[in-house]
């Protein structure tokens, strides 16, 4: 039988557009990398939403931050959440909550998730403090206008973010 420390111990879906990954979505992969052997960091791709860096860039990025992680992939994924994590192998998706605002929405997807795929479930995990303001589209309205982002992002996102802004 195995004690619950074991059971968590499997594989689990870190899902989000990180447009672009922040600090606080790498303070979630880091804590989460802990409790489970493997963690798949999956950028959503959303035709209908325009997005600042391209799935591409977003894959790139994220795969240079996590490098030193032995046991975190970044993968990508179109269509539903709950079908991706099954096909992934995993058994977990994970959300980052900022604040109690971001509460009522992600119950709402984690809820919609159970109906579409009750064998997934979904744990909610608080960002660091130091981190709860820190929204990806607050990040890039910064950069754009000249700000010093350099506590809010890895130095990898800095470094795109100067690239694409003038």
């Amino acid at each position: 039988m195995l004690n619950g420390l074991e059971k968590m111990r499997r594989t689990a879906v870190y899902p989000g557009s990180f447009d672009p990954p922040t600090n606080g979505h790498c303070d979630i992969i880091k804590r989460s990398a802990k409790l489970f052997d493997c963690l798949i960091v999956a950028v959503a791709e959303n035709p209908a939403k325009k997005s600042f860096f391209s799935v591409e860039e977003r894959v790139i990025m994220l795969r240079e931050i996590v490098s030193e992680y032995g046991n975190i992939e970044v993968d990508h994924f179109d269509g539903l959440l709950v079908d991706y994590t099954e096909n992934a192998g995993a058994v977990t998706i994970i959300r980052g909550l900022r604040a109690l605002s971001d509460f009522e929405y992600e119950f709402e997807l984690a809820l919609m998730n159970r109906h579409l795929n009750a064998t997934v479930d979904t744990i909610f995990m608080m960002t660091d403090e130091h981190y709860s303001f820190i929204r990806s589209s607050l990040v890039r309205e910064v950069a754009r206008l000249g700000g010093d982002i350099s506590d809010k992002v890895p130095p990898v996102v800095e470094k795109y973010l100067k690239e694409r802004l003038p």
